[in-house]
């Protein structure tokens, strides 16, 4: 995309938040900072909409430490308000309660326990401002279901639903966002060396490629369509009966 094109994208999508958060009587927004090119591309998107009103929560659990300084990077480069919350104690405490005494647990079970502690905080603020939280989550991302649901996919907001990977790139690059940043592996930080590429068994070039119409091996294709019926569930409101 040319920058006449990423300006025009970036307005619509400021003038998105803006609006749809006015019209649901709120003040301004809430988000996760972190560290990721997803959540630092939604903060300079919610800086621009909200100016006065919006706040970047740093929500640490057990998270690697470049990952914290990468969100504070983001943050100084953007001038974005911050607050810092750290989940480690609480995250400690449910563990406790789930598993039983040297017992491990299932790994990606409590990694899922992070997003969705963090979500707890961001609506906690959400309710205390009266903002809306906006998420981070990118169409390559919601349709393959790579997002923890009521975690990271617990948001009013989505505003880089339409965008694949690789446009959020382009489109950050543009709004400035740190070239660290953008050129960081992907990683939801469930774990440490974990990233979505390999947790998703694809690469984001793939997805985003079959996603914008163009031709992938069969075998991708399978995979991807796979993955996105798999994962309707967590795309829609819950089930209501229909008689």
């Amino acid at each position: 995309m040319d920058d006449k094109e990423l300006s025009e994208i970036a307005d619509a999508l400021v003038s998105w938040i803006r609006t749809k958060t006015l019209e649901a009587g709120a003040k301004g927004v809430v988000y996760g900072l972190s560290g990721g090119v997803d959540s630092a591309l939604v903060g300079a998107l919610c800086q621009r909409a909200f100016p006065d009103t919006s706040l970047a929560l740093i929500l640490p659990c057990y998270s690697l430490a470049q990952d914290l300084a990468d969100a504070r990077l983001v943050a100084d480069a953007l001038q974005l308000n911050t607050k810092v919350v750290n989940l480690d104690h609480v995250f400690d405490q449910i563990k406790k309660l789930l598993c039983a005494d040297n017992e491990q647990g299932n790994r990606l079970l409590l990694a899922n326990i992070k997003p969705r502690l963090r979500m707890i905080v961001l609506y906690y603020y959400a309710g205390l401002y009266n903002y809306l939280v906006v998420g981070g989550t990118n169409r390559s991302e919601y349709t393959v279901g790579y997002f923890t649901k009521h975690g990271d996919g617990g948001s009013d907001l989505i505003p880089l639903g339409n965008l694949v990977k690789s446009q959020v790139k382009e489109l950050a690059a543009y709004l400035q966002v740190p070239e660290k940043i953008i050129n960081k592996p992907p990683s939801a930080g469930l774990w440490e060396n974990q990233t979505d590429e390999e947790e998703m068994g694809i690469t984001y070039t793939m997805l985003d490629q079959y996603l914008l119409g163009g031709k992938v091996p069969p075998d991708v294709k399978e995979k991807i369509e796979r993955m996105k019926k798999s994962s309707e569930h967590k795309r829609r409101t819950p089930l209501i009966p229909d008689f």
